[in-house]
């Protein structure tokens, strides 16, 4: 497969992942393992390029190995993280009783505004519900048929979906 910028514009890649991959490939690249370890030097979204670009069987054996891989990479670093956990525990402990009286201070300062905040977002929500009230119930009235037909369609579709494969389901 060759990768183009114009093929990642057409996908709706990000603009900043287009640039750097145009940047890197002017004229695009083959899929290689050299030009995907490179990508991933460069920072190139992997996640993307995999929904976006790959057919369904190549993403879904894809995500397959890349679970593999993610537990590989938990798993060797379980321990470094405990350790960091462990080391850096007394010390989040100091900095949140050292802060504590500031936010004290901050939430007493700030009360009296965040009252006053409340107080004013409350009486501009009320008269939006009561502005948007008559809209609102004629909307539901409008889509009432449609949302009822949608809901049984839906639930035919589930049961359709777990339907057993021998005669002992019920209809």
């Amino acid at each position: 497969m060759k990768i183009t910028a114009k093929m990642l514009r057409d996908k709706g890649a990000c603009e900043d992942q287009v640039k750097v991959f145009e940047k890197e490939w002017p004229k695009g690249a083959v899929v290689t393992l050299k030009n995907c370890h490179r990508a991933m030097e460069l920072g190139l979204d992997f996640n993307w390029a995999a929904e976006h670009l790959l057919p369904s069987p190549a993403r879904a054996e894809h995500d397959k190995a890349r679970a593999a891989a993610w537990a590989e990479y938990e798993k060797a670093t379980a321990p470094a993280w405990a350790e960091h956990e462990k080391a850096t525990l007394s010390a989040r402990a100091e900095n949140l009783k050292a802060r504590a009286p500031a936010w004290a201070e901050h939430k007493k300062a700030t009360a009296p505004a965040r009252a006053e905040h409340d107080k004013a977002r409350a009486a501009a929500w009320a008269e939006y519900d009561k502005a948007t009230a008559p809209a609102w119930a004629e909307y539901d009235k409008a889509i009432a048929t449609a949302r009822a037909e949608y809901k049984k369609a839906r639930a035919a579709a589930f049961f359709e979906a777990a339907k057993p494969t021998g005669g002992d389901h019920e209809s």
